[in-house]
């Protein structure tokens, strides 16, 4: 499949290339989000030395660095002399780069995994040998929390010497539908429940087939790409896996709060926040809070949600299910998996409300915040604010088989009030979301009442 989207980390890229001064960009996000294809997209028709970083001692990294580097500049001595420490390779690029080349480094995080410090060393080679050459140098990584940590912190040896930075980030749903040209909607959204927005898993699954047929072809199977993914991922991460598995599959099974976690998994309370912390930390699960709240970081009404699809996907579905899908007995998890499924598309409709809105702004105000809200007995899909003009807006996503009638839009209406924020000073304006439409009476109301429509994500003319 070809290269799909990322358009403006790639015009950031050309931007910084078209300068005549030293670049040091930094790439960073979680595993299988695209980065590597976004260097190797980028730098294909560039002058460029590309080297991936392994797990093994510094030796050997360097050793296969110098390869890579004598196969670009045609240099048989440095094929067997090597790069015998960091400082020759930044003196010989110093040497050899005239015009304007591309250096990835790529998992840089295992280059400092076996060479402690190696952050301060690139500092030395960046001000010494680099900063006064047309290099173009780029080091990357999935490790995000040293990438933050060890390389863009202010703490951070290179702190200052980086001239940009781009954290990739998987697709949203318009984004990972042009995966997907010639599918309808519904199968788009089906397979975003399922893959989430890793470009990685989106290309392995065939449009031309269900979402259910791809789960039994592309995931089930246990010599899958994806069968054993999360696993390997995790494990990759995690120093103590079992316990984070734990908590992993509590939260998929819908334990949002400390308490129900706690209780589910046994762990102590103290502990569970510093592994909470490190799931954050990795970007595998968010704290969410109702969209209003004021000091959200010391709210009390947090609730733990799994943020990559695919992995919630996975403890919901194969690792409770091990045995009987290394058995190949598929047939008996398909009920549960028919059943469960669409609450995961419904769900993920109402995340897509939160970027329809934004999309369309021209039809209610720029946001300053959106998202859903709650209390201890309701719930909101939507509600979207801008503190600076006094305006609210309510919404609900509805997917299922049915129009949406009156009784939703009234039961909207209610819950309005119920949502504190500039009580008496505000702009109220209602927004509804269904996958079947609206019914008539509906939507004759919404004329009157201006309130706003879509199915699926298509403004409804009232």
């Amino acid at each position: 499949m070809e290269f799909t989207d990322r358009e403006k980390e790639l015009a950031a890229l050309e931007k910084a290339w078209q300068g005549k001064e030293a670049q040091l960009l930094v790439i960073f996000g979680k595993r299988r989000v695209g980065k590597t294809e976004l260097i190797k997209h980028f730098m294909k028709d560039k002058p460029h030395v590309y080297f991936l970083g392994q797990r093994v001692n510094g030796i050997d990294n360097r050793r296969w660095l110098a390869d890579l580097t004598a196969d670009h500049f045609k240099d048989d001595f440095l094929k067997t002399a090597g790069f015998p420490d960091w400082r020759a390779f930044f003196q010989y690029g110093r040497d050899r780069i005239k015009t304007r080349t591309v250096l990835a480094i790529d998992e840089f995080p295992y280059l400092n995994e076996a060479e402690k410090g190696l952050p301060s060393i690139f500092q030395t080679g960046w001000d010494e040998y680099f900063r006064e050459t047309p290099v173009f140098l780029i080091l990357c990584g999935s490790s995000i929390a040293m990438m933050e940590s060890e390389v863009l912190a202010e703490k951070s040896p290179l702190f200052g010497r980086r001239t940009g930075q781009i954290q990739l980030k998987p697709f949203r749903f318009a984004e990972a539908r042009k995966f997907y040209p010639r599918a309808s909607f519904d199968k788009c959204l089906e397979f975003y429940a399922l893959a989430g927005g890793s470009p990685s898993y989106l290309k392995r699954l065939d449009p031309g087939r269900s979402v259910l047929d791809n789960v039994i072809s592309q995931v089930f199977p246990p010599e899958a790409f994806l069968a054993r993914e999360v696993e390997f991922l995790l494990r990759e991460e995690l120093r103590e896996p079992r316990n984070y598995f734990a908590i992993l599959k509590a939260i998929a099974f819908g334990k949002s709060k400390i308490g129900e976690i706690v209780n589910d998994t046994g762990l102590d309370k103290g502990i569970l926040h510093r592994y909470l912390f490190t799931l954050d930390d990795l970007q595998v699960i968010q704290k969410e809070v109702p969209v209003t709240e004021r000091l959200p970081l010391k709210s009390r009404k947090g609730l733990y949600r799994i943020q990559d699809q695919f992995i919630k996907f996975w403890f919901r579905h194969i690792l409770p299910n091990r045995a009987a899908i290394e058995e190949g007995r598929y047939e008996r998890l398909l009920p549960r998996l028919e059943s469960d499924f669409p609450a995961l598309v419904a769900e993920n409709y109402e995340k897509l409300a939160v970027d329809i809105v934004r999309a369309r702004e021209d039809l209610f105000f720029p946001t300053d915040a959106a998202g859903r809200w709650w209390n201890r007995e309701e719930e909101i899909d939507l509600v979207a604010v801008n503190e600076e003009r006094r305006e609210i807006l309510f919404g609900e996503a509805k997917w299922s088989a049915r129009p949406v009638g009156i009784d939703v839009y009234r039961d909207l209406k209610r819950k309005a009030p119920l949502v504190d924020w500039h009580n008496g000073e505000r702009t109220e304006r209602f927004c509804l979301f269904s996958r079947s439409g609206f019914t008539k009476d509906l939507r004759e109301l919404a004329r009157k009442e201006q309130a706003i429509l879509f199915q699926r994500d298509h403004l409804v003319e009232t």
